[in-house]
């Protein structure tokens, strides 16, 4: 199989791509995810979108990615609605008129391009369009009775405006993969620095060859995924068609070998998870969907999904459980006031009061009796039990019932815990070999990853006192013993081995089963 951290002659291509980025981000001030998004898509072969403002550098941007190729040649246009054939595929040749043949002079247009930038894309006429989109899919171009393979790397489009509603439009639209949403530098240095400090011409650092491109691609096709990570695409494409976002199949299609492609050229043996962050950018359709998308993504990516939320809720389900019951037996018999009948449990003057909210109570006790309204009968029966010491009255098969969910709670929360304390140095050094990953996006993962661990700690306080509840020694749950995770010799040829772990509704017990082809359980 082709290793993908190698490209002929020269630098490596990872150090290539890491100068090159480099160079962009000390000139684009505030694109870091842009960038990344701008090259990736050019290896990938897939089309990228910007949505924003007119100013902020769109297409300098597109033009000077295009100067990072060796030999590229650039094509840019502004569309408007009035924009004809000749102008995005050149003029008819009179030549071929003469012999009754139609055909162009594509020299220098749209069609010879390897990187294109058209602005104001959907503006595009009806005229343009069918061209376009098979350009934009296949990269052919009838050129007469010609079918001419066009070299376009990538199609930049760029757009102040979302496309209306069009059927045409939407299929313009789903052509490209990359979607970016563009706003004005807000931070106020990088604002000077673009003003007074920055040099008034991109220079590259180095260059790619389109033979590296090519190579890329291909070797990039036998890389293998990981199983975490198909266990998260699988269960992301659930969560996301429950927020009724459907993602077309071509396009998962396309994911999968974009990531493929990030992982090769980042010298990976094998797709891993913090590729999976690549999708935020790659997945929405509407704007608004991006933030969700995004939380998602993040989600699935940490610890393959696994909702601590979902912990909680059982947790203080099982705590209001243990309440419930503890509370249920009543420390006096109570006669309803107003129609005489005669209460032993909680919950039955409770279901009482729904149906009757004006009948008053009496205490069924030697002496006499005094009369409470509803909220004021509440208060003094749990005066009575606090002062009779009453915080159980469970028979020994319920409290035994509720002590072994207990425990199986609490062994769950601990293995999570466990596992994302074995994985944190893991998931670092994951991102840091991505290159494809902005700082915010690594930052985010590992303060998501953070807070998780927190919010199990939270987990672990709130078991507790369901046991103090139920006067049962509190004890720390002792997960069976965990093998420590290494870096594997021979890496891309052993799988970890499946860690066997019950949690319901959650894909834990295949969760870190992959790091797919690099590490092992020793």
């Amino acid at each position: 199989m082709p290793k993908c951290h190698s490209s002929p002659g020269g630098l490596l291509l990872k150090e290539k791509l890491l100068e090159i980025k480099s160079a962009f981000m000390v000139y684009f001030k505030e694109r870091e995810a842009e960038i990344n998004g701008s090259l990736l898509a050019v290896l990938a072969g897939e089309n990228l979108l910007f949505l924003g403002p007119p100013g902020t550098a769109k297409t300098q941007l597109a033009k000077n990615i295009c100067q990072s190729i060796e030999g590229g040649n650039f094509f840019n246009y502004l569309l408007t609605s009035f924009s004809t054939p000749e102008e995005l595929f050149g003029p008819l040749s009179l030549k071929a008129l003469e012999e009754d043949e139609f055909r162009r002079k594509i020299d220098g247009c749209l069609p010879t391009a390897h990187i294109a930038l058209l602005d104001e894309i959907f503006k595009a006429s009806s005229a343009i369009l069918n061209s376009l989109l098979t350009i934009l899919n296949e990269h052919k171009y009838h050129n007469g009775r010609e079918l001419v393979d066009v070299p376009l790397l990538s199609v930049f489009g760029a757009s102040n405006e979302f496309p209306d509603e069009n059927e045409s439009l939407e299929a313009l639209y789903d052509r490209f993969l990359f979607r970016y949403r563009l706003a004005y530098i807000q931070d106020e240095e990088n604002f000077r620095n673009l003003l007074f400090r920055s040099p008034e011409e991109f220079e590259p650092a180095t260059s790619l060859r389109v033979s590296e491109i090519y190579g890329l691609r291909a070797r990039a096709k036998y890389l293998p995924v990981d199983p975490d990570v198909e266990i998260i695409v699988t269960e992301l494409r659930k969560s996301l068609q429950l927020h009724e976002i459907e993602i077309s199949d071509r396009r998962w299609k396309k994911v999968i070998q974009v990531l493929k492609v990030a992982a090769c050229s980042s010298g990976c043996p094998a797709v891993d998870r913090t590729m999976v962050l690549l999708l935020q950018h790659m997945l929405w359709n509407l704007p608004e969907e991006r933030e969700t998308i995004r939380k998602t993504v993040f989600e699935f990516a940490i610890s393959g999904g696994i909702s601590t939320e979902k912990l909680r809720q059982e947790a203080e389900d099982l705590q209001a459980a243990v309440s419930i019951a503890l509370k249920s037996e009543l420390p006096v018999k109570i006669l309803c006031d107003s129609c005489g009948e005669e209460f032993r449990l909680r919950q039955e003057i409770e279901t009482h009061h729904i149906s009757h909210p004006n009948h008053s109570y009496t205490l069924k006790t030697e002496g006499p009796s005094r009369i409470y309204p509803y909220d004021n009968l509440v208060k003094e029966i749990d005066s009575l039990q606090e002062a009779a010491g009453k915080t159980s009255t469970l028979s020994q098969t319920q409290k035994e019932v509720f002590e072994k969910e207990l425990k199986n709670l609490a062994d769950r929360v601990e293995r999570v815990k466990y596992r994302l304390e074995a994985e944190r140095e893991l998931l670092k050094n994951l991102m840091d070999a991505n290159i494809w990953l902005s700082t915010l996006d690594r930052n985010e993962a590992l303060l998501l990853h953070d807070t998780r661990s927190l919010e199990l700690s939270e987990l672990d306080d709130l078991i507790s006192k369901s046991r103090s509840m139920l006067r049962i020694q509190s004890r720390q749950a002792r997960p069976e013993p965990q093998p420590e995770i290494q870096p594997a010799k021979g890496a891309g040829k052993k799988e970890m081995e499946q860690i066997s772990v019950s949690d319901s509704g959650s894909s834990v017990n295949s969760f870190m089963k992959g790091i797919g082809s690099r590490f092992k359980l020793r």
